[in-house]
């Protein structure tokens, strides 16, 4: 193969779409918020939700904060590429954004629980599907705890939620264990996951 034969193959590198998803209290926020501060080149998907913001969330960083009307009429309006109701708010992905990131040939990355991989894989072709997991269910119920943002019956609800998300994991693509205190190493099993993907024959080729 010629040196120009490679240049061309370069060139025609497919933008991916990848998918973040794993159990609430893994540290997806953790992971991806790291993931920019290293200067990633991604777009990264912001949620909207009508969900209230907690202490240090930032709008149009750690989601985009709506009421339930503008977030209703998003979705009648076609702007959401997928949406669903958890733990009694909305969430929502908005969609113009991220066909503006493909076009331009950047790679996009989502975070989303299990039930939005499952909408957005439907919607969306040939995505990557990362499963983010604690180490242990202990350690998962520790972190949630250490949140200190819901009541004793609300974190009985999403650990039951944890263990039934655990249990999609044959669903994904790949695996990453978010061990304690190791947040960089999660980071880097991405960052490689991504690697090989630029590398694979055929690329995929992702399409709304």
């Amino acid at each position: 193969m010629t040196s120009l034969e490679t240049s061309r193959l370069h060139r025609e590198t497919r933008p991916l779409f990848l998918i973040l998803s794993g159990p609430s209290g893994v540290g997806k926020d953790a992971v991806l918020q790291r993931m920019r501060l290293d200067n990633c080149p991604h777009h990264f998907v912001v949620t909207a939700t009508t969900r209230p913001r907690r202490d240090g969330e930032e709008d149009g960083v750690d989601y985009l904060f709506v009421t339930e009307q503008a977030f209703l009429e998003m979705k009648d309006n076609g702007g959401l590429l997928e949406h669903a109701k958890v733990y009694g708010n909305w969430y929502g992905v908005p969609k113009r954004p991220i066909e503006q990131a493909l076009d331009d040939g950047r790679d996009v990355v989502i975070k989303t629980d299990v039930q939005g991989v499952r909408n957005l894989r439907r919607v969306v072709s040939d995505t990557i599907a990362v499963f983010l997991a604690p180490p242990s269910m202990e350690e998962l119920e520790y972190r949630l705890r250490s949140r200190q943002t819901e009541s004793e019956e609300r974190l009985k609800v999403r650990l039951a939620t944890a263990h039934e998300e655990m249990e999609a994991l044959l669903e994904f693509d790949y695996l990453v264990v978010n061990e304690n205190n190791a947040l960089d190493d999660a980071v880097a099993s991405i960052d490689a996951i991504m690697a090989a993907e630029r590398c694979r024959i055929p690329q995929r080729q992702v399409s709304l």
